[in-house]
């Protein structure tokens, strides 16, 4: 026999299960689907060989967001301080005060003697821009507190805040053009470019970009791994008494009946439906919503393209925590070359010569790409066996390139040469003798996330920065449109409503989907 349910949230990561926790906190039927086995998406740790490793997100950042929301729910959870540390060839800098971006001009100053000036403004337009955004991120999200008829807190912190806000907000959004063409405006140095944002995505937003060196103060770990805040999440849902189906897609829904049928063979009802999952698949599995709006919106995200994704590798070594803690730390991004991505040719290019020629340009890409590594079990150091280190390496890596691969029956090799290109390249520069200390690596790469979380193009963002048009809203100061959809008793959220997208912004546009259909369904917000 059919269910019906007064809310369907399709898709299990931090967005859904944070429209489902409120949901069932305020007393509303819910059930949450997800397609795959586990819950979580991009937040995720798993086993292997008595290692745990995050397979997505590394560390989490408040910015104003994560604790109010864990504390509005009463979830209890433990986090120690995730320092991040920039390493460029034998250089490193330690960010964990804002004087920290002293020591990063210095550093760049010294690899770039000639670009002093150069440099010296780039670091007065990062400056600028953290003091932006840490207005933005000043206070605790008012969406997740509780005081909000307190007149001392209204009239001395959310007011004036509000109004900093307005400012600040305004000032951000100039800086919205890609991060590469705005360090142009300082620098004619390419190299020197790269090294400052080549660990962003394609046409990142500058003040995304800049503002990140702020945003990595504010890193923290969770005890236990990246995956406890989904299972407590998860277990805050089913003590409300909501519902929870893995192993599921969503196969069809009938807008006009309010129905959804699922992979196996069910058919469900709703009275509000929160699509939390990837935007592509929400209009190609709808019908009854057949609009103009609703058709150009298909259209729109049929044509657009999933944000950059990465290569990572999962390695188990046979060498003590404290061999990683004197060379790159808890959490690094390394760049072992100073030359930069800017004269490599487009890997298209390349491709043109053949799939040996190609593997001849990843392997230079792996020599110049910045890297991002983290060592779990320097903050919990039961995430790994005694005297033995689990460490995370990931780099940008194209789609389209891994593709290829695939479609060419090489996808094994390609896999293998990256493994041994990445371990050569560590070992040459920060873990001298690993490679005989390795006891496995297992390598994901844009494929691994596109089956495993259903992202389009193995997207960990979201939609990519180069669309022409973004399917999406990007304006933070209208963040509350982007849960909007033009298919009736259907609003969405996560990282394919709002771009750019992070773990923050999933729990928040969770939030607010969760109180559009609550007050729709109960007549006030959550």
């Amino acid at each position: 026999m059919n269910r019906a349910y007064d809310t369907i949230v399709v898709g299990g990561g931090m967005a859904g299960l944070t429209s489902a926790a409120y949901l069932c906190r305020a007393k509303v039927d819910t059930l949450i689907v997800e397609k795959g086995e586990k819950l979580g998406g991009l937040v995720n740790t798993f086993q292997h060989q008595g290692f745990a490793f995050d397979a997505g997100i590394r560390a989490f950042e408040n910015s104003g967001i994560l604790f109010p929301m864990l504390k509005s729910l009463g979830i209890d959870m433990k986090f120690v301080k995730n320092p991040v540390s920039i390493g460029m060839e034998k250089l490193w800098v330690n960010l964990d005060t804002r004087d920290s971006l002293k020591s990063y001009v210095s550093m760049l100053t010294a690899l770039f003697p000639e670009n002093a000036n150069d440099i010296a403004h780039i670091a007065e337009e990062i400056n600028k821009t953290m003091g932006y955004m840490d207005v933005l991120y000043g206070i605790d999200n008012p969406l997740f507190l509780e005081n909000l008829h307190d007149i001392g807190y209204l009239t001395k912190t959310l007011l004036p805040w509000l109004l900093r806000y307005q400012v600040n907000i305004r000032k951000a959004a100039r800086l919205n053009e890609p991060i590469y063409t705005y360090l142009k405006r300082f620098t004619s140095n390419d190299a020197l470019i790269d090294l400052i944002a080549q660990h962003f995505f394609k046409n990142t937003p500058t003040f995304f970009a800049l503002s990140y060196f702020g945003l990595y103060l504010d890193y923290c770990y969770p005890m236990g791994g990246t995956g406890i805040l989904v299972d407590k999440v998860a277990d805050c849902i089913r003590n409300a008494g909501g519902e929870i189906l893995t192993g599921t897609a969503a196969t069809q829904i009938d807008s006009q009946k309010h129905e959804v049928v699922f992979s196996d063979g069910r058919t469900l009802t709703y009275k509000k439906l929160i699509w939390a999952a990837d935007q592509k698949t929400l209009y190609a599995i709808t019908k009854g919503a057949a609009t103009p709006k609703t058709e150009s919106q298909r259209l729109l995200a049929e044509q657009s393209t999933g944000g950059d994704s990465v290569l990572t590798f999962f390695m188990g070594v046979n060498l003590n925590k404290d061999y990683f803690s004197g060379r790159c730390g808890v959490h690094a991004f390394y760049t072992p070359s100073i030359q930069g991505l800017a004269a490599l040719p487009d890997w298209k290019e390349a491709a043109k010569g053949g799939n040996g020629v190609l593997l001849d340009w990843v392997a230079s890409y792996l020599d110049r790409t910045t890297y991002e590594i983290s060592c779990p079990a320097l903050c919990d150091p039961s995430l790994a066996p005694d005297g033995k280190t689990g460490i995370i390496v990931s780099t940008l890596m194209d789609y389209g390139l891994v593709r290829l691969f695939s479609d060419s029956i090489e996808y094994e090799s390609f896999k293998r040469q990256c493994i041994n290109k990445v371990t050569d390249v560590l070992e040459a520069f920060l873990f001298p003798d690993m490679r005989d200390n390795i006891l496995f690596t297992l390598c994901a790469t844009p494929l691994t996330i596109e089956r495993e979380t259903g992202n389009a193009q193995g997207a960990i963002t979201g939609w990519a920065f180069t669309n022409v048009k973004m399917p999406a809203e990007n304006r933070f100061k209208k963040i509350a449109r982007s849960i909007k959809t033009p298919i009736e008793d259907i609003v969405q959220c996560g990282q394919w409503t709002f771009s750019p997208s992070g773990l923050p912004v999933s729990i928040l546009t969770g939030k607010l989907a969760a109180d559009a259909v609550c007050k729709t369904l109960k007549g006030k917000a959550l």
